[in-house]
């Protein structure tokens, strides 16, 4: 990590799209990684050098919270981009009251989600031959 401090910004569904597609589905069409609430989400970037490198969309209904769509681009993954992001996220909810917060995560990423205290589940559920599971943090 150079000495350029990260910047998180509100950001559009139509920045998320790219990074999405990139880092998590990139044999499929864009398409796929778009969500039909999109609309509905607020989205983040972290910015390096004016670049988003890590992206989070976030939707809050019934003072609940879902991050989903988290990922970082693969040539900034391991500098701590996402911890940054995920950590300010966790923290501008709990400022907003919101009650709880959940993701479906990938299985093999379980551990990263359990360093913010999100706890695994007994849900499991499985999508394009990965699988997931639900974790939640209650505030």
């Amino acid at each position: 990590m150079n000495d350029t401090i990260p910047e998180i910004k509100q950001i559009t569904t139509a920045e998320t799209l790219p990074i999405r597609h990139k880092v998590m589905w990139p044999n499929k069409p864009i398409a796929y990684v778009a969500l039909p609430n999109d609309k509905d989400a607020r989205h983040f970037g972290l910015f390096v050098n004016k670049e988003i490198t890590s992206i989070l969309s976030l939707f809050v209904e019934n003072n609940e919270a879902q991050f989903r769509k988290f990922a970082t681009l693969i040539e900034f993954q391991g500098l701590g981009y996402g911890t940054i992001l995920l950590k300010n996220i966790i923290d501008l909810i709990e400022k907003e009251g919101i009650r709880k917060l959940w993701c479906n995560a990938r299985v093999e990423k379980s551990k990263f989600y359990e360093r913010f205290n999100l706890k695994t589940t007994d849900k499991k559920f499985e999508k394009g031959g990965i699988e997931y599971v639900i974790m939640e943090k209650t505030f």
